[in-house]
């Protein structure tokens, strides 16, 4: 049998500019004008015209520029949506210890499970294997923490977990291996195969700058980069932002919050760009008309817009979108954020409460959700910016709002507003959702709308405002 020729056998890659790639290893002495990394770091690729088998970089982190070799690192891959990917493969749920001990079953110093007590419901149980038994450590939950000898508290199973995997503490043996539960894959592994879990020891954490339903929001640096650090403690809620966490990973444009990676310690750490300026319904109410013009005003319009028409092109449907869930970069540009509701599919999720007032009818109603309750959402959040913030059906209760919008009222347009932009509302409020516009429709109609300002010359962002002189 013939062999091919070498150059048949030596992979190609081709990769475009804005690729994100994981270095394989350690790249520590580079030659002039090649780029410094260690295993692990990320890569994007920046430029594709340079010598065969090589592409400029930047390295995510520190900033520097250089070439790297294709055959040194791999694509970074998103993560795809798997029910069964848990952040807790060794939880077994409700079961008893006589079972618990036949899945420990062959008998392995440091096998273990975490089960559901059946005795004390509410109560867990830790199971580990050593010297041929297997002993059974009741978790007792007191004061909103977790302890088994009321010297070490944890707030969650999966901090108790890590903490054991490296301390034997007062049980038998330190937990070298999860029994993991059948049809599960494990978040951890995944996430570091694909190149997004992140090192804990190069987090710094820094002041909190959101309290959420689910978990505060801290201001850090990671290797250098300022980043923005949302926490979530409780373990059904971190298994829950697995789908936003998932999501984020398979999205990269320049009007979407960009995910950095996750980290899995004391519960589940995701670490995004740091957005400065926070939401644009505070950015709006704190500066206002004084501040900020029409025309930037549109610029806000057209970054989510083109935000959202990316989502569109990925069929995407966000559920959310609200100015709320839209912050501001340093360089005033808006970026959309919060994707926990993000899905696929268009059915809304058990016991989630939905945001009336940005909700479109036929999600409310009968829980269909699409592109086109996005753009109904996307009317009203045009309605925020425009009128600098308010809250939308100002002094009307929720009750009210569903059964005056299902009858045919619409909110009046804001304040000085342009004509043009409240048309673009009325028709993102159409009650057919076939009858409203597409994002990359309503991109051309706002791109038509900034023709019609006048800007000032060298009118581009600048020291984070916009500067024009108006419509």
């Amino acid at each position: 049998r013939l062999k091919p020729p070498v150059s048949a056998r030596v992979a190609t890659f081709i990769w475009a500019a804005g690729t994100q790639c994981v270095a394989k290893g350690d790249h520590r002495k580079p030659k002039p004008g090649e780029l410094a990394y260690h295993k692990g770091d990320i890569l994007t690729i920046i430029d594709t015209s340079t010598k065969k088998g090589y592409y400029k970089a930047k390295h995510n982190t520190t900033g520097e520029e250089g070439l790297i070799n294709s055959t040194n690192v791999r694509e970074r891959e998103a993560l795809r949506v798997d029910p069964s990917l848990s952040l807790m493969p060794w939880f077994h749920g409700k079961i008893s210890g006589p079972e618990a001990v036949s899945k420990l079953q062959p008998a392995e110093d440091g096998l273990y499970l975490v089960r559901e007590s059946i005795r004390h419901p509410g109560d867990y149980v830790l199971c580990v294997s050593v010297s041929g038994e297997v002993i059974h450590y009741r978790v007792i939950y007191q004061d909103n923490k977790l302890t088994i000898d009321n010297t070490q508290y944890f707030y969650n199973l999966i901090d108790m977990i890590e903490f054991y995997s490296k301390n034997k503490g007062s049980i038998a043996t330190t937990l070298l291996k999860p029994k993991q539960k059948h049809g599960t894959k494990s978040a951890e592994l995944e996430l570091s195969k694909t190149g997004w879990l992140l090192d804990i020891t190069k987090l710094k954490l820094g002041e909190s700058i959101g309290e959420g339903e689910f978990g505060a929001v801290y201001e850090g640096e990671y290797m250098g980069q300022r980043v923005a650090v949302k926490t979530i403690k409780c373990d059904v809620t971190a298994q829950a932002f697995m789908q936003e966490t998932t999501v984020m990973t398979k999205l990269q444009h320049k009007n979407l919050v960009r995910l950095l990676g996750v980290i899995l310690h004391k519960g589940l750490h995701i670490v995004t760009e740091l957005m400065t300026k926070g939401n644009l319904v505070n950015f709006l109410r704190t500066r206002g008309r004084s501040v900020v013009n029409p025309v930037q005003l549109l610029h806000f319009a057209l970054d989510v817009c083109e935000g959202m028409e990316y989502l569109e092109s990925k069929k995407l449907v966000h559920r959310d979108l609200a100015a709320r869930n839209v912050l501001v970069s340093d360089d005033s540009m808006a970026k959309v954020s919060d994707f926990g509701l993000t899905k696929v599919d268009s059915k809304v999720s058990d016991n989630v409460k939905l945001p009336v007032k940005w909700t479109a009818p036929e999600a409310l109603k009968k829980e269909k959700f699409s592109t086109k309750s996005d753009v109904w959402s996307y009317g009203v959040l045009l309605w925020e910016i425009f009128s600098y913030g308010r809250q939308p059906y100002p002094k009307m209760s929720l009750k009210e709002v569903k059964e005056r919008v299902e009858g045919g009222y619409r909110m009046e347009a804001p304040e000085d507003c342009p004509p043009g932009v409240y048309s673009l509302m009325k028709i993102c409020w159409e009650q057919e959702p076939r009858r409203r516009p597409a994002f990359h429709k309503l991109r051309e109609k706002l791109e038509r709308e900034m023709g019609k300002c006048s800007p000032s010359p060298g009118s581009e962002r600048r020291d984070g405002i916009r500067s024009a002189s108006g419509c």
